[in-house]
């Protein structure tokens, strides 16, 4: 029989260790150390043990700035700029506009004694204006194009602005005939009742979408003289 020196012997065990740990280790075991049996070895860097669990860095969230009025939501106006039913008294057709640019509401003649009261917000000071006009084209989410007169007062203004709850003419507007004038929407429903506008009649979004649904193109638009306002001016009175 053939004696092995005991130094081979010693050799012979430890390969078939080696051998036994590679066959029964599992092949998804990527970061099993290769001698775990002899603590002695340096271990890489990249086997060392983690610990504690990686920290994700999230990136920070952006900090939008809220959009005031401009989700087309209806502000707590005062009780008369609502819109009401009203006794009104005129010799105008049903489905004629009359706007009262002194006590900014809009009328929409219903006939029998009868109009559809709404709020609006008219021209500021120098910006009114009075006479009879037709309604000469609709749209719903117009685009915004100002005149040439509006950019030169105030040039950094946009030349186009697309449609949009962000756009100053809202959800509709009604363009009037032989004008640059137009009913429209605002995305700024607390100026509803003031005179604040370089001339156009604006209402709240829920209330030109209503009146937008019942104009036909074509109606009658009387806007009457700011008559009160014009004898505060000539007095030197402001109101």
């Amino acid at each position: 029989m053939i004696r092995f020196p005991r130094t081979s012997r010693a050799a012979a065990v430890a390969i078939v260790a080696i051998g036994t740990i590679a066959i029964a280790a599992p092949a998804n075991a990527a970061q099993t150390l290769p001698f775990p049996f002899l603590p002695f070895l340096p271990q890489p860097e990249a086997m060392q043990p983690l610990a504690y669990a990686p920290v994700e860095q999230s990136a920070p969230q952006p900090q939008v700035a809220p959009q005031e009025d401009e989700d087309g939501t209806v502000a707590e106006l005062p009780a008369r700029l609502k819109r009401q039913i009203v006794a009104y008294q005129t010799r105008e057709a049903p489905g004629t506009i009359i706007v009262d640019t002194p006590n900014t509401y809009l009328y929409y003649v219903l006939g029998s004694g009868r109009a559809i009261r709404y709020g609006i917000g008219v021209g500021r000071d120098g910006f009114t204006w009075s006479g009879v006009k037709a309604v000469a084209r609709k749209a719903e989410w117009p685009d915004w194009t100002p005149p040439p007169e509006m950019i030169a007062r105030q040039p950094y203004l946009p030349r186009h602005m697309a449609g949009g709850p962000g756009n100053p003419l809202g959800a509709r507007a009604m363009y009037l005939g032989g004008t640059v004038y137009r009913i429209h929407g605002t995305n700024a429903p607390s100026t509803i009742g003031t005179h604040v506008s370089s001339g156009c009649i604006r209402l709240t979004n829920e209330d030109v979408k209503d009146l937008y649904s019942r104009v036909n193109v074509g109606a009658k638009v009387i806007v009457l003289p700011d008559n009160r306002r014009a004898a505060d001016a000539g007095t030197g009175r402001r109101g």
